[in-house]
């Protein structure tokens, strides 16, 4: 029993936590809402990557550790600012080159751990889907998602958005860093994503919801609101000037919460939590 409370008492005060940073950065509701895909929309890749550490007695945290120690211009980074291409190209090089079969995989099957977390990307988020929907309807809140990700090969792609179609139409504006060619948490990129959202505002500035809503004014950092799972974005979001919404992997549910403060609106859908 006691331990029930001290779980309870816990989320309270993470909950609490999350409110406070947002009122400290604004006083004002968002105007813009800016959400990571990956980990806050859709289903966290690392929980793939989680899982296959497990499945392959790899130490918790070391491909993880690995990627990050070869930023910024390690192949993964390089992947999700469209620098290289994901087909099949190293079977095709070795095939010309050789005459012997392509090596086989190394023991570390990357392939089956990448398409993995891909795979757990098309599965939408059970409690901040439900809060995405409302927010759209509200129709008071310009939506964003700002998303460090890949291109894929045209096949793997289509089915892809076939997948994630209902979520992608959520949005105003949709930005994928390997469209761009700059990923998060480069300074850059939070510029990009504050200037399409005053370009949204301007081109739209004569519809009745703009004119509720204020968007004849430049809005300013203070306004935008944004959404991430890695500890980094959130950063680089917090010194653009935004304010912050930390996503805690498979707890969205408290990140809906802490929407509910900021927005002032009924977010939570009734998916068990």
């Amino acid at each position: 029993m006691g331990s029930k409370k001290s779980e309870e008492e816990e989320l309270v005060l993470r909950i609490l936590h999350q409110s406070q940073l947002i009122m400290k950065d604004s006083t004002r509701r968002p105007k813009v809402i800016l959400f990571d895909i990956g980990g806050v929309c859709v289903n966290s890749p690392f929980q793939a990557v989680r899982d296959y550490e497990i499945e392959n007695n790899i130490p918790l945290g070391w491909i993880n550790y690995g990627i990050d120690q070869c930023k910024p211009d390690g192949i993964w980074h390089r992947l999700e600012r469209g620098e290289v291409e994901l087909d099949q190209r190293w079977n095709l090089f070795w095939q010309k080159r050789f005459s012997t079969p392509t090596p086989p995989m190394p023991r570390l099957d990357l392939q089956k751990l990448f398409w993995s977390m891909v795979e757990a990307t098309q599965n939408i988020d059970p409690w901040m889907f439900p809060a995405l929907t409302t927010l759209k309807k509200s129709e008071q809140f310009i939506l964003i998602a700002l998303s460090n990700s890949f291109k894929l090969p045209p096949s793997h792609q289509k089915v892809h958005d076939e997948k994630t179609s209902s979520l992608r139409s959520i949005f105003d504006i949709y930005i994928c860093s390997a469209e761009i060619g700059i990923r998060k948490p480069d300074p850059k990129i939070y510029d990009y994503a504050l200037e399409a959202a005053n370009s949204f505002a301007k081109k739209n500035a004569g519809s009745l919801r703009a004119k509720k809503l204020g968007w004849g004014n430049e809005i300013s950092p203070s306004e935008v609101l944004f959404l991430d799972d890695i500890g980094e974005n959130v950063k680089g979001g917090k010194q653009a000037g935004f304010s912050v919404i930390k996503v805690n992997l498979g707890k969205t549910w408290e990140a809906v919460e802490a929407l509910e403060a900021a927005t002032g609106l009924k977010l939570s859908g009734d998916h068990p939590k």
